[in-house]
């Protein structure tokens, strides 16, 4: 390890055992208020887009595979499309609800975010 590599890590280690000023506090502040805001539509769109796409693929076994037939269903044509198709639209229609989400989560935090930012801007006092 070089000089300055080292000097890197000691400063790094250093600076997580002092004690945080008022600045640093506050754009943790914006940090946590960022991610409570972003977080829910994130988890939403990950989540009901898994089913989604999962749901898809189920409707293309049956169409595709002969699971239907181990399953007992003897035409698995109609059944197959119908559960594909209801999957496809859950994969479209995720992106607009967790824009929807989003924007609704920023609404109601912005006047928060927008205040302690330009307080942070501004030097902090």
């Amino acid at each position: 390890m070089n000089r300055n590599d080292t000097e890197f890590m000691v400063q790094k280690i250093r600076t997580q055992y002092m004690e945080k000023d008022s600045a640093q506090k506050e754009l943790d502040l914006l940090c946590e208020l960022d991610a409570e805001v972003k977080r829910p539509a994130n988890v939403f769109g990950y989540v009901f887009g898994s089913i989604g796409a999962i749901i898809m693929g189920a409707g293309m076994s049956l169409v595709m595979t002969d699971i239907g037939a181990k399953l007992g269903i003897t035409n698995t044509m109609p059944a197959g499309i119908v559960i594909g198709i209801i999957g496809m639209l859950m994969a479209i229609i995720n992106y607009p609800i967790y824009k929807a989400i989003l924007a609704s989560r920023k609404d109601k935090y912005a006047e928060r975010i927008l205040a302690l930012s330009e307080k942070i801007m501004k030097g902090g006092n």
